[in-house]
């Protein structure tokens, strides 16, 4: 029975115990749980109410005339229900969280006290400007951090997350042609064929048709292809930078002035800005527009549908046209700019592309990246960045003695792999990351970007110690060596010791089951 460096079982020999049935389903701290309409009762609750008073409904034909189908539970029961939930779930409270282009990094809990506070956790979206002047101030302060950290003059602090963002960027940039009158003819933008999905899809989403350029050979926008792409009828191209293969676009800025050449503008999606933040300001290398997701760069939560929050910088060209409400400081006071004013009260708004969407932003992720940003200083967003490529160049030098690295040379903030180590060993990517499972690691980004074969992106993030990236180098290169092995039952087998096992992920795709429907009485003999 062979023994992992922690002493834990890994052949599959020793898999054959966590099958000893148990009377209860429960396998020792890992217990067995129903769905709540499963536990609940129907006909009862977990508060005992009085009887309301009679009187006659204000409700009309309005008024429900069946039971609402909710079961109700006493205190304890719900508790105990949802706690043992969060526990069949990974979640970076637990361990490292090493999804590539994700940036899944650990939440100072100060951040959260912050936006916990009284003022703000609790602040209406009507509240009007004289009693929510403390608001106002932190998306000022916010705003005033953003434009310096990316050395662009202004910044729209209204989309919800990144892809709300790009929206944000492109539609500042489809304005800025309108003006230009040039809208009718400018309808191309350019993407690399690495880039995230949601380029592609927000360019179409601004009509616009989309060309795909190609990569080198390292893994970077190739320079000649795009300058061979490159015309009258070109709006602008959409390149993240560090792009999606966790490398630094070399030519950015020679990729930046062939398009400004072309009349063309240059949106640069800041996924990636935890990577370069406080050491590369996007406005110095020709950036017209970018968004940055505060989820990821700041350390707001991500995951679970947000909230997120992705603010974009624009460059001098496209800040008249920058969306409202902003705020603006007027005789030691703030302010909601909050329609298009004529030129000769504010010229930056007169061109402005309208409003984006309701109410302004996202307070909870304003306040949690400003404490962020001010608990940090520049030289601490600095030094994240930096820890942040060399955990990722760390866990490349150390899995690439057994796992195939996609590119040479070091990377950025993510380590990328393809699965030629895996060939001809009847073990797959999906295989390699469902072992991971049984390891106790929520697997890495898989299949994706695709224009690397069965990808492995992996992003350790800044905030992982050297004893947890070697723990979890050690069980992937015990994972790859036994792949190689050919214990390749053992990963299609994976995960054994989750609550759950592998899915027909497809068809769970396909034909997923949303709702709890009541088991059907069995008719009386």
């Amino acid at each position: 029975m062979a023994m992992n460096a922690q002493g834990r079982q890994t052949r599959a020999d020793a898999f054959a115990a966590t099958d000893a049935p148990t009377f209860t389903g429960n396998k020792a701290l890992q217990i067995e749980e129903d769905l709540i309409f499963e536990i609940g009762d129907f006909a009862g609750t977990g508060v005992d109410l009085p009887e309301p008073a009679a009187k006659e409904s204000r409700l009309g034909d309005m008024e429900r005339t069946s039971a609402i189908g909710l079961p109700g539970l006493s205190e304890p029961e719900t508790m105990r229900h949802y706690v043992r939930l969060s526990q069949k779930n990974y979640a970076i409270d637990m361990g490292p969280f090493p999804l590539g282009s994700c940036t899944m990094k650990h939440n100072p809990r100060l951040n959260e006290k912050i936006a916990r506070l009284p003022g703000f956790a609790d602040l209406h979206p009507l509240t009007p400007e004289a009693q929510c002047q403390g608001a106002l101030e932190v998306i000022y302060a916010l705003e005033t951090w953003l434009k310096e950290l990316t050395g662009m003059p202004a910044v729209a602090m209204s989309p919800k997350a990144g892809a709300h963002g790009e929206l944000c960027g492109m539609m500042s940039i489809r304005a800025a042609l309108e003006a230009r009158g040039e809208a009718a003819t400018r309808t191309r933008v350019l993407a690399p064929e690495s880039a995230h999905g949601t380029n592609p899809a927000t360019a179409v989403q601004c009509g616009f048709t989309v060309d795909e350029i190609p990569a080198d050979k390292t893994g970077r926008v190739d320079l000649a292809a795009l300058k061979d792409m490159l015309g009258p009828d070109v709006a602008g191209i959409m390149v993240t930078n560090p792009n999606t293969c966790g490398l630094f676009e070399r030519d950015i800025r020679a990729i930046a002035d062939a398009v400004h050449e072309a009349g063309g503008y240059f949106y640069c999606d800041g996924a990636n800005f935890n990577a370069i933040a406080g050491k590369v300001k996007p406005g110095d290398l020709g950036v017209d527009a970018m968004h940055i997701n505060l989820h990821k760069t700041f350390s707001t939560p991500h995951g679970g549908g947000g909230p997120g929050s992705g603010p974009t910088v624009l460059s001098e060209a496209l800040a008249p046209f920058a969306p409202v409400p902003y705020v603006v400081l007027e005789d030691g006071a703030y302010a909601l700019v909050e329609t298009r004013r004529a030129a000769k009260e504010e010229g930056e708004s007169a061109k402005s592309l309208g409003r984006l969407t309701a109410f302004h932003g996202q307070m909870g992720m304003f306040t949690r990246a400003l404490a962020y940003m001010m608990s940090h200083g520049l030289d601490g967003i600095a030094q994240a960045a930096e820890d942040a490529v060399l955990n990722a160049n760390y866990v490349l030098a150390r899995l690439k003695s057994e796992m195939t690295p996609a590119f040479d040379g070091y990377c950025m903030h993510e380590a990328l792999f393809n699965d030629r180590f895996l060939k001809d060993t009847g073990v797959e990517t999906i295989d390699f990351a469902k072992a991971m499972i049984d390891e106790g690691y929520h697997p890495m980004t898989m299949y994706f970007p695709l224009v690397v074969h069965g990808a492995m992106l992996i992003e350790p993030t800044e905030s992982e110690s050297k004893r947890e990236l070697d723990q979890f180098c050690d069980a992937l290169l015990s994972l790859a060596r036994r792949a190689k092995a050919g214990e390749a039952d053992v990963f299609k087998a994976a995960p054994v010791h989750a609550p759950r096992r592998r899915l027909d992920e497809t068809a769970a795709a396909r034909k997923p089951v949303l709702r709890w429907t009541p088991p059907v009485a069995e008719a009386a003999e």
